[in-house]
């Protein structure tokens, strides 16, 4: 089994969530505020420069089969993509465990 996080822009969201479709059981969304490269970024407002240290984001996460992995990663990177710098990253992790709190189960049927 394998942990996708993905940290892609706000406004891509539903771009996002729709490609993926039927293909997934479940995510989960959270949004976040963060930096990488970039370093934020400035905006004028009222002709006074501010600086924007930290970036809003969404950070989405996907427990999946081994097998569904590169095929879901394939799709978040086509669907979250705008060729600009902050764009986003995905991570993936392999998972050794899940368990339903409900009832106890274990493993990839979890899923």
């Amino acid at each position: 089994m394998k942990k996708i996080e993905a940290i892609i822009r706000p406004h891509k969201l539903d771009d996002v969530r729709s490609a993926l479709g039927d293909k997934i059981n479940g995510m989960s969304v959270m949004e976040m505020r963060g930096f990488g490269r970039q370093r934020g970024h400035s905006e004028v407002y009222r002709g006074a420069e501010y600086k924007i240290d930290f970036v809003p984001k969404i950070r989405i996460e996907i427990i999946c089969k081994d097998e569904d992995a590169e095929n879901l990663i394939a799709i978040i990177c086509d669907s979250a993509r705008t060729g600009k710098i902050g764009d986003g990253k995905i991570f993936i992790s392999e998972m050794s465990d899940i368990v339903r709190i409900r009832t106890g189960e274990r493993g990839e049927g979890v899923i």
